[in-house]
């Protein structure tokens, strides 16, 4: 059965692929909602590679699972969960290129963290209730605010207002003994001009693997006042989260073993970490050519992963604890001790942007300002053995990262005839300075300054009233993060040029997007596979490397009774005479594949519309074998896997006392694949076996996923 449907999908990738644009050739009409993210988004006629996503394309899906899995039928997308079940952290990756490299925007905000450039999403909790509609852009796409898109962005705007006061209540259930509540309410537009909306959530699961438990918290408050010209939209929302830790993995002799155990077993062994977003956004039509848009935040971010650490060194706590005795008294050096590390951050962000439109010409000039201050410190909570002069939570280490990016774009869209031309110069000017020492009691005197001139050009041609062909270069380039820093303080900014040419078809029925690629890197920052103390990912700058690749996306509909949505994405992801120490002298490797860069990735979507209420969907997805290393070392290999989700859905309208109850069920991974989606490899060099010989031992960790479970859930409105 399985390999039956495996041939029906790939057969059903090579005519149709997913498709997630709805827009016409002329796009949608715009409300005053979307021009909040107007500069960063593209439209039908751009030529720009993207998929458009509505909140209610996935709702029936939503069920606690965080975004990025909701996200995982995207072209060119792989998901993963650290806990295996979609719930706590969770990643994506587009293209293959690493979630740092995915530029996160919420309605124009940066999202991802100044120094990391990472995305926490476990840090925004069934944010997925409170999101309007979000745009993937795949390469460099069209110019964002924070940290530059190396590989794909993902913009998200939040909830529009709602002209009719409505309350919802909304539960879930499922394996690992999954629990999600939701309660949402709006007050409806009051004197055609002012909306109140808000949601509370609150999520918890055992997750697949051991203790991986997630206890989540969330808040969605948003006020929105539209009058004539002008739309102001004030918001908070935030998250509270508590997590066991997974990110450690599994050996390969631990999967085999038991694939759910979790090697931690302290108690406390958890994340502890809050974030509140706060945004103001003040859009204002001036007449019919000229429109500004201006958008405050401060984000307030704080909490501390806690560790235990049985007999650890006492020189790595800076003379806090004191040394265990053996039973003649001899010190021994090591003490038992429970640490917690912390990070207190607050993110503040400035933009404006400026539009002016005429019948064959759309002007933005965009400007951004964001500053972050983040302290890093370190509290011994407990010790078996301390000094004299140590007490609890005494700092072993404290430092702070301070960062600037001040940015300028300026996008032009002119339309002739049947062309449009489109041109986008952006300039950032990013400072980072870092004081204090690292978690390792290394001095971290950092003080670098980045100027970036990023260009994109592109052209669009309008064939007929149903397609375009569209083709675009652009360029990229992108600063070091924190870790990067530390691992390596001569690490290099990395620069990408993007090549696309694609071409886009719509009909009554058929949607269907073609687009080939080229991404060339000078030091693209690549995943080592390797992870540091704290699980953060280890990258070097892998000189030369590229990206080439095929995508194919289709919609193709037949009304009232069935959709068939597809994507396809083949690719050939290598690094250029790639160099590394192994068994003691540096190796040429040659043409090596780049990590996490699986050569296929496909998914596939049938939804059968049983009757105006009811659907059933058959939902699967392809990633094709990819290594964690630079190396292709076998070792590092990461197998294919092919899984299928089963989705039903039924809705019952204007009963007794709601206006509608609808109920949702889902079956993830229906055929019982054990399967892992990520992992990490490193090494290190064996030279006390034989002093006259070095030898590299190699090492990997796995991230086992989810067999058969099942979500179910029930909505109330009213």
């Amino acid at each position: 059965m399985k390999k039956l449907l495996l041939t029906v999908f790939i057969i059903s990738n090579l005519s149709f692929s997913q498709q997630q644009t709805m827009d016409t050739l002329q796009g949608t009409p715009q409300n005053l909602n979307e021009v909040i993210v107007k500069a960063l988004r593209a439209k039908f006629s751009s030529p720009i590679t993207f998929s458009n996503v509505k909140r209610e394309q996935y709702e029936k899906r939503n069920l606690g699972q965080d975004l990025p899995i909701l996200l995982k039928y995207l072209p060119s997308v792989v998901t993963t969960s650290d806990a295996g079940a979609g719930i706590g952290y969770t990643g994506i990756r587009v293209r293959g290129v690493s979630p740092q490299a995915t530029n996160i925007t919420i309605n124009g905000i940066p999202f991802n963290d100044a120094e990391s450039h990472g995305t926490y999403w476990v840090n925004l909790p069934d944010f997925s209730s409170s999101v309007e509609s979000l745009q993937l852009q795949r390469g460099v796409g069209t110019s964002t605010n924070g940290s530059g898109a190396f590989g794909a962005s993902i913009n998200i705007l939040t909830e529009s207002f709602s002209e009719n006061p409505f309350a919802e209540i909304s539960s879930s259930f499922g394996s690992y003994n999954t629990q999600k509540n939701t309660v949402k309410f709006s007050t409806g537009l009051i004197n055609d001009s002012f909306e109140l909306n808000g949601r509370l959530s609150k999520i918890k699961s055992d997750g697949y693997v051991d203790r991986a438990f997630s206890d989540l918290k969330s808040y969605f408050l948003q006020g929105t006042y539209q009058k004539g010209p002008t739309l102001i939209k004030a918001l908070t929302f935030g998250g509270h989260e508590r997590t066991y830790q997974s990110w450690e993995g599994l050996t390969s002799d631990q999967l085999l073993e038991n694939r759910r155990q979790n090697p931690y077993t302290y108690e406390n062994e958890i994340d502890n970490y809050k974030q509140d977003h706060f945004q103001l956004h003040w859009n204002e039509t001036i007449n019919d050519n000229w429109s500004t848009n201006l958008s405050l935040n401060y984000t307030d971010g704080r909490g501390y992963f806690e560790q235990y650490r049985e007999d650890d060194s006492v020189d790595g706590y800076s003379g806090i604890v004191g040394s265990d005795l053996d039973s003649n008294g001899n010190i021994l050096g090591t003490t038992d001790i429970i640490r917690r590390r912390w990070l207190d951050n607050d993110f503040y962000v400035l933009n404006f942007s400026t539009n002016y439109k005429s019948d064959n010409l759309d002007f933005i000039f965009n400007g951004s300002y964001s500053d972050y201050d983040g302290d890093h410190f370190g509290e011994v909570i407990w010790a078996r053995t301390f000094s004299v002069d140590g007490k609890i939570r005494d700092r072993y280490y404290d430092g702070n990262g301070k960062k600037t990016d001040l940015s300028f774009f300026t996008k032009v869209v002119y339309s002739i005839n049947n062309f449009e031309l489109f041109g986008d110069l952006q300039f950032r000017n990013v400072k980072y300075t870092t004081s204090g020492t690292t978690s390792d009691l290394v001095e971290m005197l950092l003080n670098k300054k980045h100027n970036f001139f990023n260009p994109k050009f592109g052209v669009s041609y309008k064939l007929n009233s149903n397609s375009i062909l569209y083709s675009s270069y652009s360029r990229a380039n992108r600063e070091p993060n924190r870790t990067d820093y530390e691992n390596n303080n001569n690490v290099k900014s990395e620069q990408l040029d993007d090549f696309e040419i694609g071409w886009r078809y719509r009909n009554e029925n058929i949607t269907l997007n073609v687009n080939s690629y080229l991404m060339i890197y000078n030091d693209q920052l690549v995943l080592t596979g390797a992870l540091d103390d704290v699980g953060n990912p280890i990258r070097n700058n892998s000189g030369s490397s590229h990206r080439l690749g095929v995508e194919i996306e289709s919609l193709y509909s037949i009304k009232n009774l069935f959709d068939l949505q597809t994507s396809l994405s083949f690719s050939s992801n290598k690094n250029k005479s790639y160099i590394s120490n192994f068994n003691g002298q540096l190796v040429d490797f040659g043409n090596t594949n780049i990590s996490f860069s699986p050569d296929l990735v496909a998914s596939n979507a049938l939804i059968y519309s049983i009757n105006d209420n009811s659907s059933l969907s058959l939902l699967s997805k392809y990633v094709g074998k990819q290594y964690m290393s630079n190396t292709d070392s076998e070792f590092s290999l990461l197998n294919s896997y092919f899984i299928n989700d089963l989705n039903f859905s039924h809705a019952f309208d204007n009963t007794y006392v709601f206006d509608s109850i609808t109920f949702s069920f889902l079956v993830n991974n229906i055929f019982n694949v054990k399967y892992v989606s990520n992992g990490y490899y490193y090494t290190y060099d064996d030279t006390w076996s034989d002093p006259n010989r070095v030898t590299t031992i190699e090492g990997t960790g796995y991230y086992p996923q989810a067999t058969r479970n099942f979500l179910a859930g029930i909505q109330l409105r009213f």
